[in-house]
């Protein structure tokens, strides 16, 4: 169908953090590498909860694609750009939004889960309940294939592939399709139209799975074919009717298992985060101050890691061999605690060191910024273009 392409957005909450990096920008890193890839700035999502202050979202997201820079997400190999940049989310939302049942965005499990965890802000709001549709519509108009999530976002995923079901479904089968679908057949050449059509009939009357794949393998193979060709011949083989929205596959990431210098979950409201671009000597005097085991009252005093937040820490940065220098020098009182957190003090900033570097010429020069987005927002303007035209071509839309 089409090349893997991930898609994967960040709300604009300021400067970013280790825990950032390691449970999201990471993974950005090692993605650009391996596909056709899509990061965007998700303003519009920002307002769904902070709809009454509207100030802070802009600064936000400067410092934000800051941070993805410095972290070394290249503009070179993916798309950046802002989401409300693409007014194509918008319209597609909107158009998503005639077709999917109440009941559909009631049930998912974050919004029940929200609404009592920000129970201080009134989000009895159209925009709130909606934001999982939008989310789909941000994946769907990019025809994305593959994004990646934590666990507690799956649903949200299968949300989109039932949203693209219903959608292929009650749209797929416009006037003629049977018709059009049979023409494009021909178009493969007698021998591979031929192979297409027994590979169907095995699966639609036998459900022969292989046939499926198969009959996959020889339509993406095709270079004759246009893209509309293409799609109709997808759906046509499963007995539906034109794929005009792709159902994106869950890319599963890792929880993060970076804490805060508490010990807590890093996170902004708990004042306990080491900032991406944070000056090396804030970091040093930040580690140095982390609290440690209470029993470890003296240097003499022996302790016990799994009961220190340095130690997470160590799980993080430190080889199996300051692993075990830790645990034996802390329990033996071989060790003092200013020691133990020396090895963590010296990965953090060897682990930043280039982030400093990458980002000098962008802190110099903010236009150089201004002008990434502003190519990835075009970019990202025109794939989104292609595909609804396709959709309002679908819904009637497309008058000439």
């Amino acid at each position: 169908m089409f090349a893997d392409r991930v898609l994967s957005g960040m709300r604009p909450t300021g400067s970013l953090h280790l825990g950032h990096y390691h449970g999201v920008l990471k993974n950005w890193v090692k993605l650009q590498q391996q596909y056709e890839c899509l990061f965007f700035v998700a303003d519009w999502h920002a307002l769904t909860t902070h709809y009454d202050t509207p100030e802070i979202i802009e600064q936000n997201v400067w410092d934000m694609v800051i941070d993805w820079l410095a972290a070394g997400v290249d503009p070179s190999q993916a798309i950046l750009f802002i989401q409300s940049k693409v007014p194509a989310h918008a319209e597609l939302y909107l158009l998503l939004s005639m077709m999917t049942p109440l009941g559909w965005l009631e049930r998912v499990p974050t919004y029940k889960d929200q609404q009592e965890k920000l129970s201080e802000k009134d989000l009895s709001t159209y925009g709130f309940l909606g934001y999982p549709l939008l989310q789909s519509a941000d994946i769907l108009i990019y025809r994305a294939n593959r994004v990646p999530v934590g666990e507690d976002q799956a649903p949200h995923l299968e949300f989109t592939r039932e949203i693209s079901r219903r959608f292929n479904h009650i749209y797929g089968k416009g006037p003629g399709f049977e018709e059009k679908a049979e023409a494009a057949i021909k178009k493969l050449g007698s021998k591979k139209s031929k192979l297409y059509t027994e590979l169907r009939n095995l699966y639609q009357e036998q459900g022969d799975e292989n046939a499926l794949e198969e009959a996959r393998s020889l339509l993406n193979e095709q270079q004759n074919l246009s893209l509309g060709d293409r799609e109709r011949l997808f759906g046509y083989l499963e007995g539906g009717g034109k794929m005009i929205l792709t159902e994106p596959e869950t890319l599963l990431t890792e929880a993060s298992r970076m804490p805060g210098l508490d010990g807590q979950k890093m996170s902004k409201s708990y004042n306990n985060t080491i900032s991406l671009r944070e000056d090396p000597e804030s970091i040093r005097k930040k580690v140095r101050t982390m609290p440690t085991d209470p029993a470890r009252v003296r240097r003499s005093d022996p302790g016990d890691p799994a009961k220190c937040p340095v130690w997470q820490f160590h799980l993080v940065y430190s080889d199996d061999k300051t692993r075990e220098w830790v645990q034996r020098g802390c329990k033996n009182a071989e060790i003092g605690c200013l020691d133990c957190k020396t090895p963590v003090i010296d990965k953090i900033l060897a682990e930043q060191a280039p982030m400093y570097e990458r980002i000098k010429k962008y802190e110099e020069d903010p236009t150089l910024v201004r002008n990434i987005i502003a190519d990835g927002c075009e970019k990202a303007n025109k794939l989104a273009e292609e595909t609804m035209r396709d959709i309002r071509e679908a819904m009637g839309l497309s008058y000439s």
